[in-house]
């Protein structure tokens, strides 16, 4: 199952979801656009196609309660969702391995905000407090370290989607498929615009 076949079928369910978890439509918006990226990067390791809804809820919901925890909301949001399978595979591990290489390529403060918060689990208030640094600081850096981090993968990959948010297509940019230090390949299963074949977030 390719990812334009995922969105396809899921992204308004998907968007529903957040919109009963989240108040902000932006929120829900930002959100939504994590959770596409996530699946764009984890897709080669779903190996059961009859389990793609609770592996893609699954990502949404741990996408979720990571927005509750940095922001400081205190939610019941763990056991409110019981549709999907408990003992689905640990989905931050998978995801962590496609999205610390592009991770790696940011300035050093950067690439450390991020592979401890999103990586590590660490509460952004905890690392401000750590670090000696206000939360308004801390999260502005945090901020602008995600900016900084979609910019390398949309060096990568550009990708199309409409006004509806329906994903349309990848443009993969000159980089010979290479995207990132350890020959990443910069996502699975999207057709490419330039030559109608399909990457895979593997090592070449």
């Amino acid at each position: 199952m390719t990812i334009e076949q995922v969105w396809a079928q899921y992204r308004q369910s998907l968007k529903a979801f957040l919109h009963t978890k989240v108040a902000s439509p932006n929120d829900v918006d930002d959100l939504l656009q994590d959770v596409l990226l996530k699946t764009h990067l984890a897709i080669e390791n779903l190996h059961k196609p009859t389990s793609v809804k609770a592996w893609l809820f699954q990502i949404a919901h741990n996408t979720v309660i990571d927005y509750y925890r940095k922001n400081g909301i205190h939610s019941n949001a763990q056991q409110e969702i019981t549709w999907y399978n408990e003992a689905e595979r640990n989905i931050k591990k998978e995801l962590a391995q496609c999205i610390k290489p592009f991770i790696q390529q940011l300035p050093e403060q950067s690439a450390y905000l991020l592979e401890v918060i999103e990586l590590e689990g660490k509460s952004q208030k905890q690392l401000a407090d750590e670090m000696g640094l206000s939360y308004s600081t801390l999260k502005s850096q945090v901020q602008k370290a995600r900016k900084e981090l979609h910019g390398v993968f949309n060096a990568c990959c550009q990708y199309d989607i409409d006004k509806h948010g329906n994903l349309i297509e990848y443009h993969q940019q000159a980089t010979k498929g290479k995207c990132s230090p350890n020959h990443m390949d910069c996502t699975p299963g999207v057709r490419k615009k330039s030559d109608d074949k399909y990457a895979h977030c593997s090592k070449g």
